[in-house]
């Protein structure tokens, strides 16, 4: 878990980066599934990482006065309701919640429409997610109206709107020495259910069996939920790259893509690892796994600090590209098919993204036009892959064959660290791991 004080010293960061004006952080509304039942509640990531309060309906203001040297945060919530926590459970309350969470000050978030005009009085900005939601647009804009009726009382109303975003997305960029242990976590968890989902697979079972495997290891140790959809892929499926469905027989011969992060404490786990059901990888399937393979551990030698965010992606791109030649998949030098691009036939993604409270997580990938340098603290997966789909030009041998290979990985301060390592995923160690299962 992360510590209270951890939240609050993110929230007095975020204060000394406004320097001066209000900002207005909302959790994620509750979303109903159908009539009165809803979804799952989740709430809005930004709001956590500022917060570490869990409840809906609730909404986040900071104060923010650099020249003074101060800040006021202050929670609304919904109030305690005994009634209530009959039927839905447990609610802070705001005392107990500014108690807990180290707020300033909490109030009813009832009292929000009445309150926010008195805070934005004589503050030179309010610093929101803009454009986020249309309806929540409109609310900000009437509290900052409300503040612009009073201008003939001498009272001004914020002058300009900033995009709160583009500092909490730096920040979250960071990862701290807490966060990378919760994230540890969710990679162990998550890897186990990968071994799981080996030691469990077989001809003849349905893709959502399997899918039931990584569930329930996830829940089991604590985990609150998938990060994300799974994706439980076998044979000619595992070359549709979102493919949600997991409702198809598995076959003889078949490979298994599965991509299944657990969430932990707010923060996303992502793997991929591909396997043959019957446990052992034919010729073909062994080609293009290795190659894929060897792709994953030159982009990974290439998370290094200083290195631009592109170089593991270009390295793995290089040894792809050489090994489509070789395997008679694209024609001409590795360089002619980089620049032609000809590879894209049977690798057209990145090969990763950041990670941490969203499995696509916040920060930009570029600063002025230019990659960013790699530093320590960033996590991002490294995720190449190889999608072969029936083609005149393509030898039969590898048609419907799609292999991805995902790790996630932390620079460090001299290179980086593979938070998913105990996932097996060599040829060796799948196929071992596999025949012990039918032993």
């Amino acid at each position: 878990m992360i510590p209270i004080k951890s939240f609050r010293e993110r929230r007095h960061s975020l204060a000394s980066q406004m320097q001066a004006g209000v900002a207005i952080v909302p959790t994620a509304p509750e979303q109903v599934r159908n009539r009165d039942a809803h979804f799952p509640y989740r709430f809005d990531s930004y709001f956590y990482y500022l917060t570490g309060f869990r409840e809906p309906e609730a909404v986040l203001v900071i104060v923010a006065d650099a020249e003074k040297g101060l800040s006021k945060h202050i929670l609304f919530c919904r109030e305690k309701d005994t009634e209530r926590e009959i039927w839905d459970g447990f609610r802070y309350g705001p005392e107990a919640a500014r108690e807990a969470f180290e707020f300033d000050e909490a109030y009813p978030i009832a009292k929000l429409d009445e309150m926010l005009p008195r805070l934005l009085v004589d503050q030179p900005a309010v610093y929101c997610a803009l454009g986020n939601d249309g309806a929540w647009d409109g609310r900000l804009i009437g509290w900052v109206n409300r503040v612009r009726q009073q201008s003939r009382g001498g009272v001004a109303a914020p002058a300009v709107i900033r995009d709160i975003r583009l500092l909490l997305d730096e920040m979250r960029l960071f990862k701290s020495q807490e966060e990378l242990q919760v994230m540890r976590h969710a990679a162990r968890i998550s890897a186990d259910a990968h071994r799981r989902a080996m030691c469990s697979a077989q001809p003849g079972m349905r893709e959502y069996e399997v899918e039931a495997e990584l569930l329930h290891e996830f829940r089991r140790h604590g985990a609150e939920a998938p990060a994300y959809t799974p994706i439980v892929a076998g044979g000619a499926n595992a070359c549709i790259l979102h493919y949600v469905e997991n409702n198809a027989r598995l076959a003889p011969g078949d490979l298994l893509l599965i991509d299944a992060g657990c969430e932990l404490n707010g923060y996303a786990a992502d793997i991929t690892r591909t396997f043959p059901v019957d446990g052992k990888f034919s010729p073909a399937q062994k080609d293009l796994y290795q190659l894929v393979l060897a792709a994953q551990a030159a982009a990974i030698s290439e998370v290094l600090p200083g290195n631009s965010w592109d170089a593991p992606h270009i390295a793995a791109v290089r040894v792809l590209a050489q090994g489509f030649v070789d395997l008679g998949l694209c024609a001409g030098s590795v360089d002619e098919v980089m620049e032609s691009e000809d590879y894209k036939r049977f690798y057209m993604h990145r090969t990763g993204h950041w990670l941490g409270l969203d499995v696509h997580d916040a920060g930009e990938y570029k600063q002025d036009g230019a990659w960013r340098p790699l530093q320590p603290g960033m996590t991002l997966t490294v995720e190449p892959g190889c999608y072969v789909r029936p083609a005149e030009n393509v030898p039969q041998h590898f048609w419907n064959i799609g292999v991805r290979i995902e790790d996630d990985v932390a620079v460090t301060g001299t290179g980086c660290e593979v938070l998913t390592s105990t996932a097996p995923k060599t040829v060796a160690e799948i196929e071992g791991l596999m025949q012990h299962r039918e032993a």
